[in-house]
């Protein structure tokens, strides 16, 4: 199972909440498209800032590796390290980026696939739409001026370990 990051675009000047079309969902883990064509991968995913800083590191080890005198397998080496390195942090590259572009993060979802964490995400975000909106249901909180009932807490017994509250205790 796959887990991604949601991610929820500024609001533009005419829209009065975010549209579900425009939400990008980044899958966390490895990626082989990063690893392999790194450049490409950055400019697909528009990381302009993060394909500049990445050209610097490459040009500038590369440069301090040739000033010292490195072989040709070395610098192989080292150009695969860094697309390992880009590989393994690209979700994070682009949770980054997203962030500095305003973006906010609304969830976290797994799922076997894109398509099955995106039905999972949404179901979950219709359901708590009312309590974004400000809406409360009539059954589902207290009237104005009424507390909110405390919730019971469970005793607290330091003799016990397990899943079971009480000592005896069976599901």
């Amino acid at each position: 199972m796959s887990v991604f990051t949601v991610h929820e675009p500024p609001l533009r000047a005419a829209d009065a909440s975010a549209d579900p079309e425009r939400f990008t969902f980044v899958r966390d883990g490895f990626s082989v498209w990063a690893f392999l064509l790194a450049p490409l991968w950055m400019l697909w995913h528009r990381l302009w800032i993060v394909l500049a800083i990445y050209v610097v590191v490459w040009l500038g080890t590369g440069a301090g590796l040739l000033a010292l005198g490195a072989s040709t397998p070395v610098l192989i080496l080292v150009a695969v390290l860094i697309s390992l390195l880009v590989g393994l942090e690209a979700s994070t590259l682009r949770r980054f980026t997203l962030s500095w572009r305003g973006w906010r993060n609304v969830g976290v979802i797994s799922g076997d696939d894109l398509e099955d964490a995106e039905q999972r995400f949404f179901d979950a975000w219709l359901r708590e739409a009312p309590c974004r909106a400000g809406v409360s249901s009539a059954a589902g909180s207290p009237a104005p001026g009424v507390p909110a009932p405390s919730t019971p807490r469970m005793p607290q017994t330091p003799d016990v370990i397990g899943l079971f509250p009480q000592p005896g205790a069976h599901r």
